[in-house]
């Protein structure tokens, strides 16, 4: 077939190049009318022309030729192959001619005996030069060229100097770092190291100095930094006087915004290709390296209060809530009120504006009001003629604010629009401002993350002779276990970056081309600004003002400020509300739920013999019940309040009733199981 296909295309008979030829410009024309499928199709045909034969045309004994692979075309088996290792590289040859897809991969499994071929969707696929017995195919010339215009990623691409391995090809390559590191087995070099790691772990300085599993870290928590969206993040009420077509007008459910974002002093390659620097999320910090009050143990770090007045770590967090004037099929629909402005619940609609809504730039507290609607009291039935709409029943369902108790948040904006029911709906933003407190998350670019620990007046903390104040004080501990040695770097980086005036570099794998500036390099600079070559420096205790007994390790590292606020976390109870079928309280933080004792709380509480607590915590701090028990028949019974005296439910007597304390949810599992014919008979003992 593949022979009919060539002669189609012009292939007369003659050699096999010509033929090779003449394949590949049938193997363009056929995946052209076929697509995707036709282009299998060819490929597959080009392997059999290859060399593969098929396992039907094989006898037993060619079978188990000990050298031959089988060939496995994305997943479905195509042939053997006598020569696997003939086959790949031929395979290679015609990608880099460009004869077929650049994302083709042959990868030889000698382990397997097998000749995997893919060409399917979804692989990740990375650009590298192909490096000839450990010589680059990139010349000088070629770098001119590019430097020129005259040459493109296409052209490199198709002349065969750079090519696009996947995961499993990468098994059979041996790739260099850099040019100079090369040998004569290696197959390919790296058109730059620090491409390895993606956006995220292209955003750690000097991750190659880090253990491995902080950088994953670091790629999640990344992530959950806060930051800005837009230049031109300006809401309608302080930005009244900007021209109103450059405003932002999205209505995110929630947003996190740093109110004061700034670049990191140490940056990488990555950090400008992404233009991270341009809109960072996070501070630079000035970090001192040691313990400090007790109150900075497992990663806790102290921060120092005029850090805070001076804005670092404030955000702003924006919440949407929203309300739908619903029509009903009965014609009627749900109305806005004016505000009652005298009377019981008056103060809770002081933000309302004369048409019920919110007023953008109101003051919001917990319990108000921010939408005065009423929805009709009867919405199924026959329709209500238009005159007869003001005259129906409605009853109030205007919706409250349930925001942090205590914390004064802003209503940003307002906006009116129609659904895709052509419903009236309007959008409340609400913006509030947060400065950190206790209980706060915090974390370098390393995945040294922590909490807040304490606040610390500025004056009760260590200085430097230079009357430098660290920002937060994390202790030393994190380091060892941890060896995230690379925030050691970014310190001195930053230190000596601060002191030059320069950003310098940590850009992965990039000492030796220059995209990451060395220890050596930073700690000379320090010395010439009169620092310690360590970045080391001497600190005066700010509460006796004497000495400290060390040296301190102090510079800038950049802090990010995560999304986990202890405001929105923070939960605990008393009394409130319970379940209306178990009547044990309700659960989670939303309803104003109980902190559960669950099994193997209950297992520390029997281990420890501490009954009285165990009965305290799952029947009386619960849902405790008082039921009438019939010694006789061991069922439950009810009181008879007229009587004054319990009375059995299956025997229909009064005597031998007790009364016992159970828990309600007990009460009701009993009554299922009745409900189900299964009789549960309690047998009780006098106590």
């Amino acid at each position: 077939m593949l022979i009919e296909w060539c002669c189609m295309c012009g292939y007369n008979g003659e050699t096999m190049e010509h033929l090779l030829l003449h394949c590949s410009v049938a193997f363009e024309l056929w995946s052209f009318v076929f697509g995707s499928f036709g282009f299998q199709r060819v490929l597959s045909e080009k392997c059999y022309y290859l060399g593969v034969e098929d396992l039907e045309l094989l006898s037993g004994e060619e079978l188990h030729t000990p050298n031959s692979f089988l060939v496995i075309f994305n997943g479905l088996i195509l042939g053997k192959h006598r020569r696997p290792q003939h086959f790949a590289a031929t395979m290679r040859k015609l990608r880099r001619a460009g004869k077929i897809g650049e994302f083709v991969s042959v990868y030889v499994n000698e382990k397997q005996c097998c000749v995997y071929i893919a060409s399917d969707g979804g692989r990740v696929c990375r650009p590298l030069v192909i490096a000839d017995k450990g010589i680059s195919r990139i010349k000088e010339h070629h770098m001119k060229e590019l430097l020129a215009g005259v040459r493109t990623f296409d052209s490199f691409l198709q002349d065969g100097l750079i090519e696009y391995l996947d995961v499993n090809e990468e098994n059979n390559a041996l790739i260099a770092l850099y040019e100079g590191e090369a040998t004569t087995e290696t197959t390919h070099i790296e058109i730059e190291p620090f491409t390895i790691l993606g956006v995220c772990a292209g955003l750690i300085p000097f991750p190659h100095h880090n253990q491995s599993p902080r950088n994953t870290y670091q790629c999640a928590m990344g992530k959950q930094a806060m930051g800005n969206i837009a230049y031109n993040q300006a809401t309608s009420f302080n930005a009244c006087w900007i021209n109103l077509n450059h405003q932002l007008r999205r209505m995110d459910t929630l947003l996190y915004l740093l109110v004061y974002p700034q670049r990191p002093l140490l940056t990488t390659k990555t950090i400008e290709l992404v233009g991270y620097d341009k809109l960072g999320a996070g501070q630079n910090a000035t970090v001192a390296v040691m313990s400090y009050s007790g109150y900075d143990i497992e990663d806790a770090i102290v921060m120092n209060k005029s850090s805070l007045d001076r804005g670092f770590g404030r955000c702003i967090v924006m919440k949407r809530y929203s309300a739908v004037l619903q029509k009903y099929e009965n014609d009627t629909q749900d109305r806005i009120l004016r505000p009652d402005r005298k009377g019981y619940g008056a103060k809770h609609m002081r933000i309302l504006d004369d048409d019920g809504i919110a007023s953008p730039g109101e003051i919001i507290s917990p319990q108000d009001i921010y939408i005065n609607k009423q929805s009709p009291a009867v919405t199924r039935g026959t329709r209500v003629p238009p005159s007869e709409l003001p005259n129906i029943g409605y009853k109030s369902s205007k919706q409250t604010f349930k925001g942090p108790e205590g914390e004064s948040c802003v209503v940003d904006r307002v906006a009116l629009y129609n659904d895709r029911h052509n419903n009236l709906s309007i959008k409340f933003l609400i913006r509030h401002t947060r400065r950190p407190e206790v209980g706060d998350k915090f974390s370098s670019r390393h995945g040294q993350k922590g909490v807040c620990g304490t606040i610390i007046q500025q004056e009760d903390f260590p200085f430097s002779e230079r009357g430098i104040c660290p920002d937060l004080i994390m202790n030393p501990h994190g380091f060892p276990s941890r060896m995230t040695v690379g925030k050691m770097i970014e310190l001195l980086g930053g230190k000596a970056g601060v002191s030059c005036g320069r950003f310098h570099y940590g850009s992965a794998f990039g000492e030796p081309s220059g995209h990451a500036d060395t220890v050596e390099a930073m700690s000379e600079i320090l010395v010439n600004k009169g620092f310690s070559y360590n970045g080391k420096d001497f600190l005066y205790s700010g509460i006796t003002g004497c000495p400290l007994q060390a040296y301190i390790f102090m510079g800038p590292i950049y802090y990010q400020k995560l999304k986990h606020m202890v405001l929105d976390k923070m939960h605990a109870r008393a009394d409130g509300p319970r379940v209306l079928l178990t009547r044990q309280p309700t659960e989670g933080r939303a309803r104003n739920g109980g902190l559960r004792v669950g099994e193997m709380e209950r297992d520390c509480l029997i281990a420890y013999g501490a009954s009285m607590l165990i009965f305290e915590r799952l029947m009386i701090s619960s849902d405790p019940f008082e039921v009438q028990v019939c010694r006789i028949c061991g069922l439950l019974g009810y009181y008879n309040h007229h009587l004054k005296t319990g009375i059995c439910s299956s025997c229909k007597k009064r005597d031998g009733m007790s009364t016992m304390k159970l828990p309600y949810a007990c009460k009701l599992l009993i009554q299922e199981l009745q409900s189900m014919n299964i009789v549960p008979r309690l047998k009780l003992a006098e106590a």
